[in-house]
């Protein structure tokens, strides 16, 4: 299922989509100015003109992919909080790819395999929950997604040329801002596979040289701008606590588990390496990278400062404290367990943040105390 691009914003101005009511997109420009709103100062800026956006990433950007790409059933609560449905995101509402839209003032991104109801104008998401990038041929691997968008530039361009108005044009591809958000599942699913944390870590190289070639890809593709976020902290999901063995002390002083975040740290530390890499030989390219770790993890670490509570626990799930995840009843499921609406969790689901959560994450990126370099998200406004 789509998600809603409830207003069309250009120049500055903004047009009422013949498809959706007043009265939603209303609502829209309500809750668009309430998150706006509680932004600081410094991260408020004016664009006019907002940045087409490509996003490549998992679920923890996937706007509806996986519902429309295999018709996989995320059912409600997810969706709960702000689209008061299902969307296909897994969290009770909106993700960090959402918020960081609202603050350029363009729609949310579309999934590129939904076919129903979507323009793609502002830009399109080729993120797959569970995707991860290898194996590369496997879909919806980042290589996979890559290749999705080469076909969607030659087929959009010339669509274009054709006369069509409801597709980008190469202007478009070029001033594009290419958002990269992947690597989770490549080392969840090495733990998974019963992997030694020394066995996890000497895969993270070829890891990070399948988004050295996906960026090399897009850049060939004429693309110049790119936004690249580092992974979350693994050890503190509430499914890793309650379906890994853990020794007491492979636990830090959060109760996560240090072996997994370490081998996320080193991930992260390739990723910015890489990035500086990038950034060295293509000069005329601006490459950021973003620090979502840190972030996430001062989250869980300072949660009752965040105004959280349990934040290793999932608030949809089954089995409560300590972690009420069940993989045998994930939310949404038969037999779930959910919070409260007005409850402050962290987690949704054991894997994915709340949208609150996922909020002040987002805020704290477009503050840029946490890019490499420190470029704001509006400055890819054209």
């Amino acid at each position: 299922m789509a998600s809603p691009p409830l207003c069309s914003f250009c120049h500055g101005r903004f047009t009422f989509s013949s498809s959706k009511t007043i009265h939603e997109d209303l609502l829209y420009l309500l809750l668009l100015s309430t998150f706006l709103g509680s932004l600081p100062n410094s991260v408020l800026g004016e664009c006019k003109n907002p940045p087409v956006i490509f996003n490549f990433g998992d679920s923890n950007s996937d706007t509806g992919g996986l519902v429309a790409g295999l018709g996989y059933s995320i059912n409600f609560p997810n969706g709960r909080t702000f689209f008061r449905r299902s969307t296909g995101r897994l969290s009770d509402g909106r993700l960090i790819i959402d918020f960081l839209c609202q603050s350029v003032y363009t729609t949310f991104l579309s999934p590129y395999l939904d076919s129903m109801g979507s323009t793609f104008l502002n830009g399109a998401n080729f993120a797959i929950a569970g995707s991860s990038t290898l194996p590369k041929n496997v879909p919806f691997s980042l290589n996979i997604q890559v290749m999705q968008f080469v076909h969607f530039k030659d087929r959009s361009i010339q669509l274009v040329a054709a006369g069509s108005l409801h597709f980008i044009g190469d202007a478009g591809f070029r001033n594009g801002l290419y958002v990269i958000d992947i690597g989770q599942n490549d080392l969840a699913d090495s733990f998974a596979k019963n992997l030694s944390y020394k066995e996890v870590v000497k895969k993270i190289p070829s890891v990070i040289l399948e988004i050295k070639y996906a960026v090399e890809d897009i850049y060939a593709q004429g693309g110049r701008k790119f936004w690249v976020h580092n992974t979350g902290p693994l050890g503190c999901l509430p499914q890793k606590l309650s379906t890994v063995q853990k020794a007491p002390d492979d636990l830090d002083p959060y109760g996560c588990i240090s072996s997994y975040n370490d081998a996320a740290r080193v991930f992260n530390e390739a990723l910015l390496l890489l990035c500086e890499e990038l950034r060295y030989e293509k000069k005329d390219a601006t490459i950021v990278y973003v620090d979502v770790y840190t972030i996430k993890y001062d989250l869980i670490a300072n949660s009752t400062k965040y105004g959280f509570s349990s934040p290793l626990m999932a608030c949809c799930g089954f089995g409560g404290p300590p972690y009420n995840y069940d993989v045998r009843v994930t939310c949404g499921h038969p037999g779930y367990q959910v919070c409260d609406e007005d409850s402050k969790n962290v987690s949704w689901d054991g894997i994915h943040y709340t949208e609150a959560a996922n909020s002040i994450i987002a805020s704290k990126i477009l503050s840029t105390d946490y890019s490499t370099p420190r470029i704001a998200f509006d400055y890819f406004c054209n």
